[in-house]
């Protein structure tokens, strides 16, 4: 196959990487904005609507609309305040700087985010010509059309939804948790210091694995709202976004838990004994396993939930939770035995247990579907009220009491 047929189809594959996504809209918005602005506008080159394309065109619908709205009006406000000091003062030093501290504080107070530096630099552009009308009106011109094209571009052509890339983002997540749960099965009953030291560490990694699938699982949401391909978006943000939060306290039980082996793996140094007797280390790495196996599904319930059929899922899931309970009631059982043998470590065996416990909670079939539930109905409530207070907009302009 020709190097050309190999790059177009490598693209084609990864027409959801919003790398190549950005790269396209951007390309296509910027074009058409220029043409447009050749039309509709006398500048030879206006090349202002081209640029405000590339900035606002984004790999989501709604980010494009945000972005768009908040170029448009800080581009205006600049204008705006750039026309009213060409009435009262000329170019001079004290003006360009009175002129640019107004403009940062006015773009801070009609909350442009990054378009504040837009505002000043729109003033200084105009503030610094001959004919201020006529450029202040080409650039508010000129901006417009970038907007209102990039926007068209993504109106027309529907943004993909990231919502597979999320779910399988949480997935991977699940995943590198209960190789973990599974490392520390596997090693329950020989654990050295060195082995629990690196487990917290791996355990603390989590949190920046996280940090990413957060990222990932907010261009999800983005990717949801306004989009017309999308008739479920709200559930389906729900679904990933309790799950994420799931998956982080999980994350935090688990560093608690490896902080748990790291000391009795210390007085284990210091003893010159075991962790745990055969009798206890054989139901441990059972009840390790079947959390491994509980933290695994609830990844793939997340993925199953917005993609296809759940129930084998949670089949799945709640059949480890029940072994993962009868194994803790037998290992806690065992360690009536070790704490009156050893009564001075019942500080850590309850402190293991407990993290267990809240991580059988957490990860609980009829918990989650409560909680989304609760998370649902929250949300219809919400859009009532807003509804409601959307209502009530006539009756406050013209004075009148609800």
């Amino acid at each position: 196959m020709p190097p050309v047929a190999e790059s177009v189809l490598e693209v084609a594959r990864r027409h959801h990487d919003p790398v190549v996504v950005q790269t396209v809209r951007a390309t296509v918005a910027a074009m058409l904005a220029y043409q447009a602005a050749l039309w509709l506008t006398n500048d030879p080159a206006p090349l202002l609507a081209p640029l405000t394309a590339l900035l606002v065109v984004q790999v989501t619908l709604y980010a494009t609309l945000t972005n768009g709205v908040r170029r448009v009006v800080s581009v205006v406000a600049g204008v705006l305040l750039a026309v009213g000091f060409s009435d009262l003062v000329g170019l001079s030093w004290w003006s360009l700087g009175l002129l640019i501290l107004a403009s940062l504080v006015l773009g801070h107070l009609i909350r442009v985010d990054e378009y504040v530096p837009e505002v000043a630099i729109s003033a200084m552009l105009v503030l610094g010509v001959t004919h201020v009308t006529q450029t202040a009106f080409g650039r508010v011109n000129e901006t417009v059309i970038g907007a209102v094209v990039g926007t068209l571009v993504n109106l027309v052509v529907v943004p993909p939804v990231f919502v597979q890339p999320a779910g399988e983002a949480i997935e991977a997540l699940a995943g590198r948790m209960r190789a973990l749960l599974l490392g520390i099965a596997a090693a329950s009953d020989r654990v050295s210091r060195q082995e629990a030291v690196d487990w917290l560490h791996e355990a603390r990694r989590l949190d920046h694995d996280i940090v990413r699938v957060d990222a990932e699982l907010t261009r999800a949401e983005e990717s949801l709202r306004l989009n017309p391909r999308v008739r479920e978006g709200e559930l389906a943000r729900l679904v990933l976004r309790s799950g994420l939060d799931t998956l982080e306290i999980c994350a935090v039980v688990l560093r608690t838990l490896c902080r748990a082996f790291a000391d009795l793996a210390d007085e284990r140094t210091a003893g010159g004994g075991g962790v745990y007797p055969a009798e206890v280390a054989a139901p441990l790495r059972e009840l390790l396993e079947h959390l491994a196996a509980a933290v695994d599904g609830f990844g793939r319930l997340i993925t199953a939930q917005v993609s296809a059929s759940a129930e084998q899922a949670e089949e799945e899931l709640a059949q480890a939770l029940l072994d993962g309970r009868r194994a803790r009631q037998r290992i806690a059982e065992r360690l009536v035995d070790e704490i009156r043998r050893r009564p001075e470590r019942w500080p850590l065996h309850g402190s293991l247990l407990a993290d267990i416990d809240r991580l059988l909670d957490e990860l609980d079939v009829e918990r989650r579907s409560q909680m989304l539930a609760e998370s649902m109905e929250r949300h219809r409530g919400e859009q009532r009220d807003r509804w409601q207070g959307m209502r009530g907009v006539p009756a406050w302009l013209t004075g009148r009491r609800r």
